[in-house]
């Protein structure tokens, strides 16, 4: 019964990550709270934004992108166990969390309400955007 338990706290954590332009959606089933996500991924992309910058590659962004949080966060949230970790084409009604890398550079965070709850197809138009409450995590 407490390995149960154990387990189910882990399900409000999930989140998905989402990259304008490309249909995969990545799936984590644990550590998916802002405070975990945000500083990494916001690090993650100021790099990449550099980097492509600098060696002025534009092609194929939104692959290029999928692929390399996919490998970032593999190392960052799954240790030893992969298992948490997936991409696909379907959202997940657990997810607790949805986070919209734009093509413009920017990211935003989302949180599901009933109706994504109901019918996860619905995405990003079945949340409302989150916004950071004073005394939060600093994004930076």
């Amino acid at each position: 019964m407490q390995l149960y338990r154990a387990v189910r706290t882990d399900m409000p954590d999930s989140c998905h990550i989402v990259v304008e332009g490309n249909p995969a959606i990545i799936y984590a089933s644990r550590g998916g709270t802002p405070d975990k996500i945000l500083p990494v991924l916001q690090r993650f992309l100021d790099t990449f934004w550099q980097e492509r910058d600098t060696l002025g590659e534009h092609a194929d962004t939104p692959e290029c992108l999928v692929a390399q949080i996919v490998v970032r966060f593999g190392f960052e949230i799954c240790e030893d166990d992969f298992s948490n970790l997936r991409v696909g084409v379907h959202y997940s009604s657990r997810a607790a969390y949805l986070y919209y890398v734009s093509l413009t550079r920017s990211l935003t965070v989302w949180v599901p309400e009933d109706a994504y709850r109901k019918q996860p197809s619905l995405g990003l138009e079945g949340c409302q955007q989150w916004v950071e409450s004073k005394g939060a995590i600093d994004q930076r």
